[in-house]
């Protein structure tokens, strides 16, 4: 996962990740172009890795982007998550880099130790936030990597814009409060994880407690502009049908009611048809070298 819109819920510990899956695959191949880009930059530092490791793979589409980045490297996904590790290993083999393609099932940090090795490159997008003690699990992370390797931490950027300030009914300005309740959620969130620490998200002052040498600060755009199209609209239209059951309890009736027409597929207001619906997010992206 102001941080950003990374659509797990925030606010259910016991959440059913495999039930989302499909959403997670969606969103991660809607943003593919914006994390090609940010592999191209990591790519520039990081020459011929041989193993890389993504630290909160969730259903591997990433993973897969590293295998196609680093094409002399293994590449481990690790998450918490077996089903959605089986995903990551169908979409490995459809892609035909079984062979050098593993996972890692278990809890982050821990899971790392499985590892048969040091990784060269371990990334880290957005798993970090859901570690009671984000200091401690960067410590953790650092400790995997080879001397000389590197982490790439996402985390923070902007929340994504779907539409217009004005749709034309309701109060403007909607996915601003949409926002203001998914970062109390995500607060929330934070402070019911098990061992829980407050820390001011200054990753660079962190990854440099965790004894690397902070490298780079980048952020990146995904751009795609009204008129969508139908992947994309499915979508804009996952995401707010789960911002509108999350916001149930804190969001005005004006709001719901707005919400419930963007959704109808009836009606031509709806993200289903609208004509003026885009998707513009920024998400960034901390490197941080482990002395060699």
């Amino acid at each position: 996962m102001g941080h950003h819109q990374h659509h797990h819920d925030h606010g259910h510990d016991d959440f059913d990740w495999a039930r989302m899956a499909p959403l997670l695959e969606a969103e991660a191949e809607l943003y593919a172009p914006l994390y090609t880009r940010a592999l191209d930059w990591i790519g520039r530092d990081v020459t011929a890795p041989g193993l890389v490791a993504d630290a909160g793979s969730g259903p591997g589409v990433v993973s897969c982007l590293l295998a196609d980045a680093f094409p002399g490297a293994r590449v481990v996904a690790v998450d918490g998550a077996a089903p959605l590790l089986e995903r990551a290993r169908d979409r490995a083999a459809r892609q035909g880099i079984a062979d050098r393609f593993g996972t890692l099932a278990g809890e982050l940090p821990g899971a790392l130790d499985g590892l048969d090795y040091p990784a060269d490159l371990l990334w880290a997008s957005r798993s970090l936030h859901h570690l009671g003690d984000q200091r401690a699990a960067l410590a953790a992370f650092a400790g995997h990597l080879a001397p000389g390797g590197t982490l790439a931490l996402l985390e923070g950027g902007l929340p994504a814009r779907y539409l217009p300030r004005d749709l034309g009914f309701g109060r403007p300005g909607l996915q601003a409060r949409l926002d203001a309740v998914h970062e109390d959620t995500f607060a929330r969130m934070r402070h019911e994880l098990p061992g829980s620490v407050a820390v001011t998200e200054d990753w660079p002052a962190l990854l440099t407690a965790a004894g690397l040498k902070h490298t780079g600060t980048r952020s990146f755009l995904l751009d795609l502009p009204a008129p969508l199209d139908e992947p994309a609209r499915a979508f804009v239209a996952a995401v707010l049908s789960r911002q509108r059951a999350m916001g149930e309890e804190f969001l005005d009736a004006d709001d719901r009611a707005a919400l419930d027409r963007l959704l109808d597929p009836d009606d031509e207001a709806s993200v289903h048809r609208r004509p003026d619906v885009f998707v513009l997010a920024a998400h960034t992206v901390h490197t941080a070298v482990r002395a060699g």
